[in-house]
């Protein structure tokens, strides 16, 4: 049975089309399907089962890393010398966050308390936790600066109890003790008797209240009605506001909680968090795009207004009393106690602060903080925090033990929170957010370019097959007149041959009958 061509061609024309219109059509579906899949395993729901463990349990690995500034010069420093500080470090311990207390609540926000314990990494630091360094004593230079304006007497009164308890302007200990505390008459005397003075009630330590201890209560919006309110913080301790600053602006609670943002970012957008440590919100700014092990992500950065001061920055006014740019002043967070917040080794800050202090050597790579984060689902693929703790340090008459310290805002630690995405997690991420997306992209542009090429195939065997058919039909009637010709050659009478054959008889009997008359009269 012979097969048509030109048929077969058209209904492949036909395919063609109906292939080009699916790759176009699944150029328009594929994206929503992806946003739409992005949407369900980025709302906060316990039938989320992978996404919502992630959120409750967060199995990246954290890391704190602390640096010490060891100082070098402390009798000198109490003569008015200008301090001179090495950097010791890092000292690094693992960070387990957990999430607990729970509570979904009707207006699509959910209550939680954030657990955090930390677990020191001898194999990842560059010393132990016996390390001895030396560094200013909180409680004898940061009470100095807090009861300057009380009666002079009195500051007598606490000189002789700082001498009683044998307490300095300077304390040697060891890394460990520093960090998670360590016994001292003093803080036994001042919690018995000044209970509420001192921020914890047990061995005093810079980092003894964030061991074993929650960030507060925290409420935020789940996602179900809006995704992009999804992660915001809506209370914090049942606050939506907060009441350290001097004005509304910095009193606002924005933003998440600092973990995860609603998904679909631009890079006009900004990452906003509170910090229930710097008692603060904050707002990171797009600096580029970049990649990570092939997931697209976008870096985020502290702007310099950050810490600027309000003459630099207005507003920034409210954090104030403030001090050169650079420079956040916590004091009315923690106690009252001159304690500032800085970038590591004053970077961003005002040139004049590292006059004050020698050893210091600020870097962007190394004492700049950034999130890296997938602008599409807002998650962090690497984070690195990084904070530096200061202390405010001046001569106050009538306690000795400030010396003729001059005034200087001196570097005690600066430490970087960090972690990133790796191992089957990572894997994942990046199959279900890159492969399957560029695999539905590819597919519908390859659905396009195969529907193309068959139109343009079957189109040209189309027009080839009907030209081979014309063709076919003058050949047979061409060799109809050949056959016809070779007939009359051979004898046998077509309509032609017999025309001229009767043309020509005519022509001769016409000559005959002339040649009679002629000759019939000639005889006459």
């Amino acid at each position: 049975m012979a097969v048509n061509k030109s048929k077969v061609a058209v209904g492949f024309i036909v395919a063609g089309v109906l292939t080009v219109v699916f790759g176009t059509v699944l150029s328009f579906v594929g994206p929503l399907i992806i946003d739409d899949q992005i949407v369900k395993n980025t709302v906060i729901d316990p039938k989320n089962e992978m996404s919502y463990t992630m959120w409750k349990d967060i199995p990246v690995p954290f890391f704190m890393s602390v640096y010490f500034f060891n100082v070098l010069n402390p009798q000198e420093i109490l003569k008015g010398e200008k301090p001179m500080v090495e950097q010791r470090g890092p000292y690094v311990y693992r960070k387990r966050c957990q999430k607990d207390n729970i509570t979904f609540h009707p207006n699509n926000t959910v209550s939680y308390r954030e657990y955090r314990q930390y677990y020191f990494e001898p194999s990842m630091s560059a010393g132990s936790e016996s390390d001895v360094v030396t560094i200013p004593n909180m409680l004898v230079l940061g009470a100095a600066v807090m009861m300057e304006n009380l009666p002079y007497a009195v500051r007598l009164m606490i000189s002789a109890t700082f001498k009683t308890f044998k307490e300095g302007p300077f304390l040697t200990k060891t890394v460990g003790e520093l960090m998670w505390g360590y016994d001292s008459g003093l803080v036994d005397f001042l919690n018995k008797y000044l209970p509420g003075m001192l921020p914890s009630t047990g061995k005093f330590g810079l980092f003894a209240e964030f061991n074993n201890s929650n960030t507060g209560l925290f409420t935020i919006f789940t996602g179900q009605d809006d995704i992009r309110k999804v992660h915001r913080v809506d209370s914090w301790n049942g606050l939506t506001e907060l009441s350290y600053w001097r004005t509304p602006q910095c009193n606002m609670i924005n933003g998440t909680a600092g973990q995860m943002w609603p998904p679909f970012m631009t890079k006009e957008t900004t990452l906003p968090f509170y910090s229930p440590d710097a008692c603060r919100s904050m707002e990171l700014v797009y600096q580029r795009p970049g990649v990570m092990k092939g997931i697209p992500l976008y870096r985020y950065v502290a702007p310099k207004t950050l810490f600027a001061n309000g003459t630099d920055y207005a507003p920034n006014e409210g954090f104030c009393p403030c001090r050169q740019s650079g420079l956040l002043n916590v004091s009315s967070c923690r106690h009252n106690s001159p304690v500032f917040i800085s970038h590591p080794h004053f970077y961003n800050a005002d040139p004049v602060l590292l006059d004050y202090v020698q050893g210091l050597s600020p870097n962007e790579d190394k004492h700049g903080l950034f999130i890296d984060i997938h602008p599409q689902t807002g998650v962090p693929l690497n984070v690195s925090i990084r904070l530096q703790l200061n202390l405010y340090m001046k001569r106050v008459s009538g306690i000795t033990e400030t010396g003729k310290i001059s005034e200087v805002v001196m570097p005690m630690i600066w430490f970087e929170e960090s972690g990133y995405i790796d191992g089957p997690i990572l894997t994942t991420f990046h199959t279900n957010l890159v492969v399957l997306p560029a695999v539905m992209e590819y597919m519908q542009y390859g659905f396009i370019a195969l529907g193309l090429a068959t139109i343009l195939i079957a189109a040209l065997v189309h027009h080839r097959a009907k030209a081979s058919r014309k063709e076919s039909i003058k050949g047979s009637h061409g060799h109809e007149i050949q056959e016809k010709s070779i007939l009359n050659n051979s004898g046998g009478f077509t309509h032609t041959g017999a025309d001229t054959c009767l043309n020509i008889f005519t022509a001769f009997l016409h000559l005959c009958l002339r040649f009679g008359d002629e000759h019939r009269n000639f005889f006459a």
